[in-house]
């Protein structure tokens, strides 16, 4: 039977939603699920969860719990992985108020900027630590992950161990939103009143759910380029095959001008639609960052909402536990979406055949004008033999460029945070399109360096 390795399980959402998934699973009867976490509380919580919902639904599933991953990798076929060295919002947080002493305001500061070097270089130690351990307890394994930054911990995995990682993300889904809301009426689509975007909000995701939702059985998206900065190459009605990209484009044109601006400049500016959102797509661009002309002003972009996410981390661990503890419904849970990773595991470990519409490997030509070895966003197909990216031919050249310059600054991230190597994070900031000053990139790095000093020891040797 399959074995599962879960790291991370603590986690508040992803947590809840692969475990819930992975449990409705009738293929995976009899396996054996491994839950790891750091934290003894969050552990314990889902862990009785576990048990409760392998009762409940009749999972048939052996469940241990474990505080440390060395413990829980022995010969498993497939490590799942949603670490974060956290506390998460408090360092994101940081990560965008350090550079602002200096004169540089990043867009968002998550995936790109100097605070996707930041959190991609704390994040670096233990996921290289994980992969390391998996060469020896599990050297066949998949390692499937979820971490931020996406494109630099999977560059990480696949050049710096023997370990076989595939990263996904649910992000295309934003894509799924936009064609929908834009080809509503052609569609047959209804579109809930209130949604104001695609950035992080509480109340607009559960509205844009209803999109997708709506839209996924109806059209076929397909897109390519690197995680939260991939771009919608074809879009075609799945019942009649037609060709909906002239429409979109059409119908777009008289779209509400206010909605995600920043995405509509750029597409109007390179002739393809990227897919992310405003507040993803901000993150790789040189044009949203100048202090004089202020363009997040103009774009509306907005900043991830720590307190408020923090706190509600914090209530979704309650709830979690009332569950676990008997004392709320897990009929919602039925409905919970691992984001890939059951997908991935039943198809590989039982043989199927699966397209899954986006995820992040090694460039291997799906890609054409993009390097090669780079970890880049397509669809894939997914069987007994793995994973393997479908070919999308190349992108255009402005486009290509875009993307080639975010590949080559992850690429200088995870080499210096491996090495502890101050020359390629300097490069790597200097290379970062929010930066434009030498000595600020310096002042950056060099105080990330001193306040995180205890995540980045490498960089003190």
């Amino acid at each position: 039977m399959t074995l599962i390795t879960i790291i991370g399980a603590g986690s508040a959402s992803f947590g809840e939603n692969t475990l819930a998934a992975l449990m409705r699973s009738q293929k995976l009867k009899g396996s054996t699920l491994r839950l790891v976490d750091r934290n003894p509380q969050s552990l314990d919580i889902v862990y009785r969860l576990a048990n409760r919902l392998n009762k409940e639904w009749n999972s048939g599933l052996s469940i241990t719990a474990h505080t440390h991953h060395k413990d829980a990798l022995q010969d498993a076929d497939f490590v799942v992985s949603a670490i974060e060295v956290g506390p998460r919002e408090e360092l994101w947080k940081s990560d965008f108020t350090i550079p602002l002493k200096y004169g540089v305001r990043q867009p968002y500061a998550e995936n790109g900027g100097p605070g996707g070097f930041a959190h991609a270089a704390r994040n670096v130690r233990p996921v290289l630590e994980i992969a390391r351990d998996m060469e020896q307890a599990c050297p066949d394994a998949w390692f499937i992950n979820f971490t931020n930054p996406m494109v630099r911990i999977c560059d990480l995995v696949n050049r710096h161990s023997k370990i076989k990682a595939v990263g996904l993300c649910h992000q295309i889904y934003i894509g799924y939103c936009f064609v929908g809301m834009v080809l509503g009426e052609r569609l047959g689509i209804e579109i809930p009143e209130g949604i104001t975007g695609m950035h992080a909000d509480i109340m607009n995701h559960p509205l844009r759910e209803q999109v997708v939702h709506q839209t996924l059985p109806l059209v076929d998206i397909r897109a390519a380029g690197t995680n939260h900065f991939s771009w919608i190459l074809s879009i075609r009605d799945k019942r009649t095959g037609d060709d909906l990209y002239p429409l979109f484009r059409e119908r777009f044109k008289s779209f509400d001008p206010t909605f995600e601006p920043l995405t509509r400049e750029v597409y109007n500016a390179f002739g393809l639609f990227p897919v992310p959102g405003d507040t993803h797509l901000c993150e790789y661009l040189p044009w949203v960052s100048d202090p004089v002309t202020k363009p997040w002003e103009k774009f509306n972009i907005r900043l991830y909402d720590w307190d408020m996410m923090a706190n509600l981390r914090d209530f979704s661990l309650d709830r979690l536990n009332e569950m676990a503890n008997g004392e709320l419904t897990v009929e919602g849970l039925l409905e919970s979406d691992s984001e890939g990773a059951l997908e991935m595991i039943e198809n590989i470990a039982h043989a199927g055949g699966h397209y899954h519409l986006a995820a992040n490997l090694p460039n291997v030509g799906q890609i054409n004008n993009l390097p090669l070895g780079a970890i880049v966003e397509t669809p894939v197909y997914v069987d007994g033999t793995g994973v393997h990216p479908v070919y999308v031919g190349s992108l255009p050249e402005p486009v290509a460029e875009l993307c080639r310059r975010e590949l080559t600054v992850a690429r200088l991230c995870v080499d210096a945070a491996v090495e502890g190597s101050y020359e390629k994070a300097l490069q790597c900031l200097l290379l970062d399109p929010v930066i434009s000053d030498m000595n600020t990139a310096k002042n950056i790095l060099d105080d990330y360096l001193k306040t995180y000093r205890e995540h980045l020891p490498q960089f003190w040797k």
